[in-house]
């Protein structure tokens, strides 16, 4: 997986917006919350996304992974190499990360967004 990629697995999902945030990360968002961060410039590359409360002490000691920085009290995980996971778990993550970001938005968002 590269950063390419992984920007084409957001971008694959349906009113997904992006942008540079902070000078340095690529921020992938729905309805102007953010679902997905990768780091730029950097090696290796690392990005953060959601993952299911159940799911989060165990992905947050992972080896690899730690407790997202700033957001891992919403149950954010940081992958300190974007190869640490598969294309296929890149995939399941991804698409999680947006559906439980997508859930939360204000009704009047998913209605504008047809969600």
């Amino acid at each position: 997986m590269n950063i390419e990629e992984l920007q084409q697995l957001c971008k694959s999902l349906p009113h997904v917006t992006e942008d540079i945030k902070w000078g340095n990360d690529l921020c992938f968002c729905i309805g102007g919350k953010m679902f997905c961060v990768a780091g730029l410039n950097q090696s290796p590359t690392s990005a953060s996304f959601k993952v299911l409360n159940e799911e989060f002490e165990a992905m947050s000691t992972r080896e690899g992974f730690i407790p997202a920085p700033y957001v891992a009290r919403y149950k954010w995980v940081l992958a300190e190499d974007i190869n640490h996971l598969s294309a296929k778990e890149w995939q399941h993550y991804i698409t999680q990360s947006y559906n439980l970001v997508a859930a939360k938005l204000p009704p009047k968002v998913k209605k504008e967004l047809n969600l």
